[in-house]
């Protein structure tokens, strides 16, 4: 296993451990060491991308878990949220239902011997919904803040919209006959 992919595997290892600062009254600061660990997964993510795409490291498991791992932090999150009430429980519905749907695209397109990398339009949207994320777990309430935390919460919303059309009109093959 080369370096980018054992960075993308240290990434799904944090989620529990986000989850347990996340979702635990009784740790004190927990949620600034959630925002901590969130946003060390979160670079995580762009470091492995990077080192694979510089030192040519680039990978069939990268290729495939890196985005898993970003969906499996990014909607951990907000679950998160959803419980806590701060962000609207049909925005996650959205965001997730985004998620099958590109898996689904994956794996008719891996049953075809293709693996469907990330397109920009994806990789704005998961850097979006990170910094999002990152916003909501700190949640400072101040006018400032909110006002942050909302313009993220829309763009990321767009964004998942956005690359969701865009992969539906690349790959349209896909969902038409189920070949590449």
């Amino acid at each position: 296993m080369n370096l980018p992919n054992k960075i993308t595997t240290f990434r799904v290892l944090m989620i529990p451990i986000f989850l347990i600062l996340m979702l635990c009254d009784g740790i004190p600061h927990g949620e600034i060491y959630a925002a901590v660990v969130f946003g060390i997964a979160s670079c995580s993510d762009f470091i492995d991308g990077y080192l694979a795409r510089k030192y040519n490291l680039v990978t069939n498991f990268g290729k495939f878990m890196d985005p898993l791992a970003d969906k499996l932090l990014v909607c951990s999150a907000l679950i998160c949220f959803v419980a806590f009430g701060t962000v609207p429980a049909w925005v996650v519905i959205v965001i997730v239902a985004r998620e099958f749907i590109i898996s689904g695209f994956r794996v008719v397109a891996s049953d075809n011997g293709l693996v469907l990398a990330a397109s920009y339009w994806g990789k704005f949207k998961t850097a979006s919904q990170m910094v999002m994320c990152v916003l909501f777990i700190v949640n400072l309430d101040t006018p400032v803040f909110n006002v942050l935390e909302q313009v993220f919460l829309w763009l990321a919303f767009a964004l998942t919209v956005i690359s969701l059309l865009d992969y539906m009109i690349k790959n349209r093959n896909i969902i038409l006959d189920g070949k590449m």
